[in-house]
């Protein structure tokens, strides 16, 4: 038999909390190394916002493998081939967003999994064995152990069907879009309000309920990401390549103007 590391899903098994970082304006492959080195576990590389192509998230998912981060990519809503485009490219996990209702859930678990859970089409060659022939009976078995499925709640649609949502067969995060979602609630950048800390607490019941794992982004602000993480948050984004860059780039030339 053969396996694939996912270092995401060994945190969660272990009972920790899973970080990663946001990849949409960085380019180069050793984005992998540095987030690793920094201690994410792992990428989420963004395909729904941004001019990333599909062909330097490939890159990046391979560079991510071999550096032992997870390399999760997001496509566009409901975009199900660019996902198993990519999936074939190398990553080890496929966010969708916006995913409403328990078809939408249903479709994608459908699309994403190989038989007999699904019927994602297998290819060959793929980077998750470095490209070494495997016979398909133990590839399809791997592959499907070792990929991460996560739909996004971003909506009130969304809230009033998590539980269907995450009771779906074949999902295994769910995760909290904050500032979709508040933009939909009508309180845009609100995310202390009482109605977002009631969404977390419907995402953390689902999940507990159907056995899956509750998961947020969007919220950078230390304090309440702390908060959020006491209510039961298992997976978080913590922001995106461009902004750490600008925030540390930041802090390091007003230092040095300050000791002018």
């Amino acid at each position: 038999m053969v396996s694939i590391v996912n270092p995401t899903r060994q945190v969660l098994a272990a009972g920790g909390i899973s970080a990663g970082v946001g990849i949409r304006g960085v380019r180069g492959i050793e984005v992998a190394k540095v987030m690793k080195t920094a201690g994410y576990d792992f990428l989420f590389i963004d395909l729904e916002h941004g001019s990333m192509s599909i062909e330097t998230a490939c890159s990046i998912s391979v560079a991510a493998l071999d550096a032992g981060i997870t390399p999760l990519v997001r496509v566009p809503h409901m975009d199900l081939q660019l996902a198993t485009r990519c999936l074939d490219g190398g990553a080890l996990g496929i966010v969708v967003p916006h995913v409403d209702t328990a078809d939408e859930a249903r479709a994608i678990a459908d699309a994403l999994r190989f038989a007999p859970l699904g019927h994602r089409s297998i290819g060959g060659g793929f980077p998750q064995f470095g490209f070494a022939a495997v016979p398909v009976k133990d590839a399809i078995a791997a592959l499907n152990e070792a990929t991460l499925v996560v739909a996004m709640i971003e909506t009130p649609r969304a809230l009033e069907n998590v539980d269907a949502i995450a009771a779906m067969p074949g999902i295994d995060v769910l995760l909290m879009g904050t500032n979709d979602l508040c933009l939909e609630m009508g309180i845009p950048g609100e995310q202390d309000h009482p109605r977002v800390a009631a969404a977390v607490d419907a995402v953390v019941a689902a999940c507990s309920r159907h056995g899956k794992t509750p998961a947020l982004g969007g919220v950078l602000r230390r304090e309440l990401l702390a908060t959020y993480l006491a209510r039961g948050i298992r997976m978080v984004q913590t922001g995106n390549d461009l902004a750490l860059l600008l925030t540390a780039a930041t802090q390091q030339v007003q230092c040095v103007r300050s000791c002018g």
